[in-house]
């Protein structure tokens, strides 16, 4: 399912030169390693609290807005709720498309924006572009 989510998002970039977040990135990385070895692409990883060096601190709940300068898309795994309507905010402050993999079983907390289910392979998220 994982390097399903992976490939989406590879396919959805091609070979454009990109900017892609992770927002709350926690300790679990693989999709941004599979997303960084691409030469075009330039991927960001975000936590409150973060796991290494590589990983930038930022509060979504409060986003620095220079982190997020010229990002083409947001994406995050397995947000608590509370965050997702920060995710949307920021999305579309920055203007950039917004993935969101939920906990399975997990409804989506975005009020008054409703995102797209997405079903790619056994991977299902949500986006809002």
């Amino acid at each position: 399912m994982w390097r399903d989510f992976g490939e989406y998002i590879l396919n959805e970039v091609g070979d454009e030169d990109v900017r892609i977040a992770e927002v709350a990135v926690g300790k679990f990385d693989m999709i941004a390693q599979m997303l960084s070895s691409k030469e075009n692409i330039t991927l960001i990883k975000t936590d409150i609290i973060p796991a290494d060096e590589s990983t930038i601190r930022d509060d979504i709940t409060n986003p620095d807005p220079k982190i997020y300068k010229g990002i083409d898309i947001i994406y995050s795994i397995r947000p608590p709720s509370e965050l997702q309507p920060h995710l949307v905010k920021l999305a579309q402050k920055v203007g950039c498309q917004l993935i969101i993999k939920p906990l399975t079983n997990e409804d989506l907390n975005t009020p008054g924006v409703k995102m797209k289910l997405k079903n790619f392979k056994r991977a299902s998220f949500y986006i809002l572009r």
